[in-house]
C-alpha cells in the first residue's frame, strides 16, 4: 500500500471523475486509474462503482476514504515534527528484517519515513529468530522489523500489523484438511524447535517447544523443515503467501496472532530513528479491508 495511492483515492472521492482527479496530480487518467485499481486489489474491497457515465463511492469506500484522510493528515503532521526536531542528521540507517518483515506495509512505512527524512538511505540486514532482539540491543542494527511477543528491557516496540496464527503441517497429515486446529489437536504431535533465547518467544510457541527437536532459526525455513521432517510448527497466516510449498498446509490454529513491530533501542533518540517510530504508528493505523 503506497501513500501516494491513498492520496489518489481521496482526490477521486472528491472529484468523482478520473480525468479531473488525475489532473490534480499532474498525471494522465490511465496510470491514475491503474493505481486506484491496484489499491483496491491490495485491500480486497471495491472502493468505487464505475459506469460509463459516473463514478461513485461504495459504502466500504466511504469508510476507507475517511480513514485515509486521517492518515494523510497525520503524515502532514510528521513533516512539521521533523522540521522542528533538533539533532544530528543521519544519512543512513541499518534496518534488520525478520522473515517477511512488514509485508505489504513496507512501502507505506518507507514512504512515511521519507516524508520526515528525505534522502535517508536504508541498509538491509537479515535477522533470524535468535538475534532479532539482540541485534537491536547490541547496536548491530539501528531499526528492526521483528516479531513482537511482549515488552523487553532496552527495546522500544511499535506494532505495525497482525497476522492470525496458523499451524504448518505436512500435506499428508490427517490434520492438513482441517478448517481450524485447537491446542488439544496439536498437543501430542512431534514439533520443530524454534530458535530464540527469549522466554517470551518460547511462550508464544507454547507447549509445542520440545528440546532436542530439529531447530529452525528463520521463519522462511519453517515450511521446508516441516516438509522434510514431518514435524509441525506455528507461523503467521501470511506465511502461506510468502513461503508456499505444495507439500505443506497452513491451517488456522488457536492462540495469539503473530504481531509484527518496529524495534529500536530505547536510548536511541536520533531523529531518523524517531522518524521510524512515528512512521510505524502511522502505518498501524492504515485503513484495512
Amino acid at each position: 500500500m503506497e501513500i501516494q495511492a491513498l492520496r489518489y483515492v481521496v482526490t477521486l472521492a472528491e472529484e468523482l471523475h478520473f480525468g479531473r482527479a488525475a489532473k490534480r496530480h499532474f498525471i494522465s487518467a490511465q496510470p491514475f486509474g491503474q493505481a486506484v485499481q491496484r489499491l483496491e486489489r491490495e485491500v480486497g474491497i471495491r472502493l468505487f462503482e464505475r459506469t460509463s457515465r459516473r463514478v461513485s463511492l461504495t459504502s466500504a469506500g466511504a469508510r476507507f476514504v475517511g480513514r485515509a484522510r486521517v492518515v494523510l493528515a497525520e503524515l502532514e503532521g510528521l513533516r512539521q515534527i521533523a522540521a522542528e526536531e533538533p539533532g544530528p542528521e543521519t544519512s543512513s540507517l541499518r534496518v534488520g528484517i525478520l522473515g517477511f518483515g512488514a509485508a505489504d506495509r513496507w512501502q507505506a512505512l518507507r514512504d512515511a519515513v521519507g516524508v520526515q527524512q528525505p534522502g535517508l538511505s536504508l541498509q538491509y540486514c537479515d535477522l533470524d529468530l535468535t538475534d532479532q532482539y539482540d541485534a537491536v540491543r547490541r547496536g548491530e542494527v539501528d531499526v528492526a522489523v521483528v516479531q513482537f511477543v511482549g515488552e523487553l528491557d532496552g527495546v522500544d516496540f511499535e506494532p505495525i500489523l497482525s497476522s492470525p496464527r496458523v499451524a504448518v503441517v505436512p500435506a499428508w497429515s490427517e490434520l492438513a484438511g482441517a478448517s481450524f486446529l485447537t491446542s488439544g489437536d496439536l498437543a501430542e504431535l512431534p514439533w520443530l524447535e524454534v530458535g530464540g533465547r527469549e522466554p517470551l518467544l518460547a511462550s508464544w510457541v507454547g507447549s509445542a517447544r520440545v528440546a532436542g527437536a530439529p531447530c529452525v532459526r528463520h521463519p522462511a525455513a519453517v515450511p521446508t523443515a516441516v516438509a522434510t521432517t514431518g514435524r509441525v510448527s506455528l507461523h503467521a497466516a501470511a506465511a502461506a503467501r510468502y513461503y508456499p510449498r505444495p507439500d505443506v498446509r497452513f491451517v488456522p490454529a488457536e492462540g495469539p496472532p503473530v504481531e509484527i513491530a518496529v524495534a529500536t533501542c530505547s536510548r536511541d533518540r536520533r531523529p531518523a530513528v524517531a522518524a521510524f517510530r512515528r512512521a510505524a504508528a502511522i502505518v498501524r493505523s492504515l485503513p484495512a479491508a
